[in-house]
């Protein structure tokens, strides 16, 4: 079974980053998992399909059109921001690049299962989650100590 990581937060300012996290994901064999929408979530599943890699789509609506176009997989769980759970319990890591209230619900989630969890400079700061300067250093600590994808 792949590893699948999500790629968590929001804003257009850190899409660049989300697209590079993407790419190195995929490059990885990952899977990359993402809210779905728009922003950071558009731009990790962009930089995953331009290495070839494999998407999911955890949406809050009831809509799969309302993914965005780089999404392979789309869950439409109808049950808004509880969504956050979804995305946090279905992944194996999970990387925070930037990010506001949602992101830290899906912190919070993700650090109660048990999940690794990394957050990118300028992202929230959360007492014991590591932080990462590079997108390339995220997807390191993000994924150490997990099984190799390939």
């Amino acid at each position: 079974m792949a590893v699948q990581v999500s790629v968590i937060g929001s804003g257009v300012e850190h899409e660049p980053a989300a697209e590079e996290v993407g790419r190195l994901l995929a490059e990885r064999g990952c899977v990359v998992l993402t809210g779905g929408t728009d922003e950071v979530m558009a731009a990790a599943h962009r930089g995953a399909k331009a290495a070839g890699g494999t998407t999911i789509a955890v949406l809050p609506g009831e809509r799969r059109a309302d993914a965005n176009p780089w999404a392979d997989h789309v869950v439409a769980t109808g049950v808004g921001h509880a969504r956050n759970l979804a995305v946090a319990a279905s992944a194996d890591a999970v990387i925070a690049v930037g990010g506001s209230w949602g992101t830290l619900t899906e912190i919070g989630f993700a650090m109660r299962l048990g999940r690794p969890v990394v957050i990118l400079a300028g992202g929230p700061s959360v007492d014991g989650v590591p932080r990462a300067a590079t997108p390339a250093e995220a997807v390191e600590v993000a994924l150490a100590g997990l099984a190799p994808t390939r």
